[in-house]
């Protein structure tokens, strides 16, 4: 695979010097035996090889912007089966369901499309999960859940310290450390729709230091019949302390998924028909990723202590199926060999989707504490550089059969794409925590300099809709991105447990290589994402045993990528939106009895709630779309949008319309009790309407890509008793309780949610 080295510029040659001596020069300072000394003294109290993003309640208190916590009890308590049960506890985040297993998930933030969580940083222990974060920031994979043991979000003007995107938020799952004792622990439920989760877990102390292996097979039917999801994830740990100074952790996981999955929705006709069909039964889903993380911890002083991640990531991932959307059905115009619906699974033929990433990089972060640099004031500095490498291949294979996995040479068959895409990254940063008694400032700054390069390797000549046998010529093509990204917050104690926090910083995200590079190697006119982003809110305990977060928020957008056509899938050509405008605010709330003395420490009357609203999420600068016609209307004709019947078949500038996939309101609440090994709670969760494409349409479209999505609200239930220091434990839970049905999303045609899920297993522990 052909790809440039990185080359830096004169700006990204300062970057990296003043990075190096950044680096260097506390190691240089420090004595050696000073910091002998003072890691003996410390103990087993040195800090741990893995990035810390939130940390616990002290560290959270002292970061200018939201943070939330969802621990290992909350996850216990609600009996999570994927990601998305557990972000919805989270104010601020929209997890929009798929197929019903969140091996894919859509993670909105403050109002920001969810569609493959493309806005959003997902991390796993502080290191990016995503298989190419700057080239492609799809979610088309996910670990389960039992993988961690709690996540964390981090937004507002922190968000400096991750990247590359910095605009919604960071979201960092948490792997458990190695047990001191050797320990295993075995779960297995099975529940409706063919559901099984069996989960595995031993470890302990093993080779001088600390070892887990951790398995989950999961597979469900989900939200659709005519699909079958099987994952099976593996994944080893171990740690090791090299002296007093020193320690590493090493991670190696493999992830595969075998499924019967297709991509299309429903078309409007269709889910009136069957709101659960999938005529689809030929498509196919195989993924597989390999990841390894080297970790390294170095305590150089009292003072300073500096962690080195090395990382690489293989994904691959074959999807070979019949349709990209509800409007993509055969018929005699587009494939006379298919004819129609009925021929599907005979003359109809296929597209295989066939795509590998391979992504390391290496990224050291240098902490530095205030008071024991002798600076006069508190707080702590945080600097790190990374050099991050992506290497895409793409192709596309169209079949002329529903079961084939080769180029076909019928119509609509052959090669229809074959290139390359790679990014190259170099990123640097610097954030201080100023304290000044019980106010302190955080500044802090980013730099993100991208090189793309895209190769389109020759493809099928097309003529009378098949392949010639002719092939097109190689193109290439390169671009470059660099941004500076600035922020600044504020933290203010005003109480011995209240804080007043805010801040504000430079939101961005980077366009794919696909849509900075044309398949002839030209450039698109396509800037980053970028915005202003405001927060301001206040923490902390509002009596004993309630605690709460309340933050308002405001995301100005100098220019928002969104897809052409909404309604055109992921795949979709993206265009600049030009302004956007998100305001709202959001509240979290907690209650313990137990933490207020109410009850004693057997017995646990607990609450949570998690609210979101999104007041404002619209188009602020002109936009012009096309408003469809449908149901044999004509041009002219009136139809119904939230802002009012306009004429339809016509151009209509849509500034001012809210934003597809943006609900008002988000809401998760839930009530329980924990009594001598007895635990129970009941959950609601839920959303207000959304619109689901630009020109706001109200009416459903025929192809059912097109209009308002209603909102739904849906009632949990888990119970579970073990005895207390017991080594086994029953459960059950059920999801969506009174089994509604709904729509979650329209962008592929509609989708319906969650049905009622029931299930049941033990825990067994030693």
């Amino acid at each position: 695979m052909r790809h440039r080295s990185f080359q830096p510029s004169a700006s990204r040659t300062l970057w990296l010097a003043t990075a190096a001596l950044m680096l260097a020069g506390p190691a240089l300072a420090a004595p050696a035996d000073e910091a002998l000394a003072v890691t003996a003294a410390a103990g087993d109290s040195a800090p741990d090889t893995e990035i810390i993003v939130v940390g616990d309640a002290i560290r959270a208190g002292q970061i200018a912007g939201s943070t939330a916590l969802v621990t290992e009890t909350d996850l216990k308590r609600s009996r999570v089966f994927t990601v998305n049960d557990a972000l919805r506890q989270v104010a601020g985040l929209f997890p929009r369901d798929e197929e019903g297993a969140g091996a894919r998930p859509n993670i909105g933030i403050r109002g920001l499309n969810p569609v493959r969580s493309t806005k959003v940083l997902l991390l796993e222990d502080g290191v990016p999960l995503g298989y190419a974060p700057y080239g492609d920031n799809a979610s088309y994979y996910h670990p389960p859940i039992e993988r961690f043991t709690s996540l964390e979000v981090l937004k507002g003007a922190a968000q400096v310290r991750f990247g590359p995107q910095t605009i919604g938020g960071a979201i960092n799952y948490i792997t458990p450390a190695a047990p001191e004792q050797l320990t295993a622990r075995f779960t297995g439920s099975v529940g409706n729709r063919d559901t099984v989760n069996l989960d595995g877990m031993v470890g302990g102390q093993a080779l001088g230091g600390g070892l887990l292996l951790h398995v989950n097979h999961k597979q469900t039917d989900g939200n659709r019949d005519n699909q079958h999801l099987r994952f099976t994830d593996i994944f080893v740990k171990g740690s090791w302390d090299l002296g007093a100074d020193h320690g590493i952790t090493l991670k190696v996981s493999r992830f595969r998924e075998d499924s019967q999955l297709t991509y299309s929705g429903l078309t409007r006709a269709e889910f009136a028909a069957n709101p659960r069909g999938n005529i689809f039964v030929n498509d196919d889903f195989q993924t597989e990723r390999w990841n390894a993380t080297f970790a390294h911890r170095w305590t150089l002083s009292n003072a300073a202590t500096l962690k080195t991640t090395a990382y690489y990531h293989h994904f691959a991932r074959d999807w070979w199926r019949q349709s990209s959307n509800s409007g993509q059905r055969p018929n005699d115009a587009s494939d006379p060999a298919c004819g129609s619906v009925a021929n599907l699974n005979g003359g109809c033929g296929n597209e295989g989707r066939l795509r590998d990433y391979d992504t390391w990089g290496v990224e050291s972060r240098l902490s530095l504490d205030h008071d024991d640099l002798g600076l006069g004031f508190g707080g702590e500095t945080e600097l790190g550089i990374r050099f991050h490498e992506e290497r895409q291949r793409r192709r596309q294979w169209n079949g002329d059969t529903p079961t084939a996995r080769t180029p076909g040479v019928g119509v609509n068959a052959g090669v229809r794409e074959n290139n390359e895409r790679d990014a190259s990254a170099f990123s640097a940063f610097i954030q201080s925590r100023l304290q000044f008694g019980d106010f302190a400032i955080i500044p802090g700054v980013r730099g993100e300099f991208i090189d793309y390069a895209r190769r389109n390797l020759p493809v099928d000549v097309i003529a009378g809709g098949r392949p010639t046998g002719a092939k097109t010529a190689e193109t290439q093509g390169q671009q470059t991105l660099d941004k500076l990204l600035p922020g600044i917050g504020m933290t203010w104690r005003v109480a011995d447990d209240v804080t007043l926090y805010g801040g504000v910083h430079r939101g961005f995200a980077p366009p794919r290589v696909e849509d900075i590079i044309t398949p002839a190697g030209g450039s698109v006119d396509l800037d980053a994402e970028l915005s202003w982003n405001w927060e301001a809110g206040v923490r902390g305990s509002i009596v004993k045993g309630i605690r709460g977060d309340a933050t308002f928020f405001v995301m100005d957008f100098a220019n928002q990528i969104i897809p052409q056509s909404v309604a055109g899938g992921v795949g979709a050509t993206l265009t600049s939106a030009g302004r956007t405008l998100h305001r709202g605010g959001e509240l979290s709330l907690t209650l313990s009895s137990r933490d207020a003395g109410w009850t004693d420490a057997e017995t646990d009357m607990f609450a949570r709630l998690a609210s979101t609203w999104v007041a404002t999420a619209r188009y602020s600068s002109t936009r012009i779309a096309n408003v469809p016609c449908f149901d044999g209307a004509t041009t002219g004709t009136l139809v119904a949008t939230g802002a009012g019947a306009v004429p339809c078949g016509v151009a209509r500038d849509v500034k001012g319309n809210r934003l597809p996939y943006a609900p008002e309101w988000l809401i998760s609440g839930a009530l329980g009790i924990e009594h001598k090994g007895f635990t129970g709670q009941v959950e609601v969760v839920g959303q207000s309407a959304m619109f689901a494409d630009d020109v706001n349409l109200v009416a459903v479209t025929p192809d059912g890509q097109r209009g308002r999505i209603g909102g739904w609200a849906q009632v949990n239930i888990a119970a579970s008793y073990g005895p207390p220091k017991g080594n086994w434990e029953v459960f059950v839970s059920a999801r969506n309780l009174f089994d509604r049905l709904f729509v979650i999303d329209r962008a592929r045609g509609a989708l319906p949610g969650q049905p009622l899920m029931v299930q049941g297993g033990v825990t067994i522990r030693y």
